[in-house]
Formats: structure tokens, sequence, C-alpha cells
């Protein structure tokens, strides 16, 4: 022990290195058939289907229109954004 720290620990004596073992990717598979593993690289991950409306409007509106929106879309059934959908449809329709 040494005489300038009297509680401490030689952590050197304590380390032990070894070298770690690494093989390719197609040893590691080959070994994996052999044991039985079978590749799952095709799965589609788990979760909620992507949707189709991906765009984002962020309109500040007057709160009469905002109320009309929420109100047709409420006793539609649907969100908001099909009504904001649609009446950007009508009004391409006339241009």
């Amino acid at each position: 022990m040494s005489s300038d720290n009297p509680f401490g620990i030689q952590v050197e004596a304590l380390k032990k290195s070894r070298k770690n073992d690494t093989a390719s990717p197609e040893v590691v598979d080959e070994i994996g058939d052999r044991l039985g593993f079978s590749d799952r690289g095709g799965l589609r991950r788990g979760g909620r289907a992507p949707s189709p409306r991906t765009g984002q409007v962020h309109a500040k509106v007057m709160p009469e229109v905002s109320r009309g929106i929420a109100a047709e879309a409420r006793r539609r059934g649907v969100q908001q954004g099909v009504i904001i959908e649609e009446a950007w449809t009508l009004y391409n329709a006339q241009s």
C-alpha cells in the first residue's frame, strides 16, 4: 500500500484487459442460420400507419370563422382539415 493514501485502492492492479472477439456479419449470419435463427429484416415496424395528410396549415382566422369550421366538422364527424380541403377544392373549381 502507498503511504500517501492508506485507504486508496490500486486500480491499475484490478484492470483486466482482453481482446474483444469480433466477427464479420457474414460469419454471424452463418452461425445464426445454423442455430435456427431466422432473418427478421423484412418485417415492417409496428405501430400506426403513416397518414397521407402530412401538410400542415397554420391559419389565423377570425373567431366566427373558426367557430363555423369547428361546428361543421363536429356536425359531419370529420376533422377540421377535411373542411379546409373541401373549401380549397371548391375554390380551385371556380378559378
